[in-house]
């Protein structure tokens, strides 16, 4: 799948078939993500998030303590570790705290760079809802 964002390939998400045929689909360039399937869309991209918004802090019993790492896509932290067991907390990953990873930070700095002004805007990118 070709990403609507930034026209890189779009990578789906290792994950089990649902009831309703749902696939998630991740950029490995920008990041934009698109979920095909589902009880209520048929396509479903969400809108451009600021970085303080956008990634949950990640947590694993590996990850070095006193350092917040983004949790990224598939299963590693935007910086590229990977740890067994490693998921997103239930809390926001701020680029501008102290203990912010400076790697995490550059790399989503950067993911942020690539994507296009024309798409940061609400409504940029087009979801389809299935008709009821």
């Amino acid at each position: 799948m070709e990403c609507d964002v930034c026209g890189q390939t779009m990578w789906r998400w290792p994950v089990a078939p649902t009831a309703w045929e749902e696939e998630m689909w991740s950029c490995s360039w920008c990041h934009a993500t698109t979920q095909v399937g589902g009880e209520w869309f048929e396509i479903s991209r969400p809108d451009y998030l600021p970085a303080e918004m956008r990634w949950e802090r990640a947590v694993a019993d590996g990850l070095p303590t006193g350092v917040s790492h983004a949790f990224g896509v598939f299963d590693r932290t935007l910086c590229g570790i990977q740890e067994t067991g490693m998921s997103p907390s239930d809390h926001w990953w701020l680029p501008e705290r102290a203990n912010a990873c400076g790697a995490c930070r550059a790399e989503a700095s950067a993911i942020d760079e690539r994507r296009p002004r024309a798409m940061r805007g609400e409504g940029a990118r087009v979801s389809v809802a299935r008709g009821l």
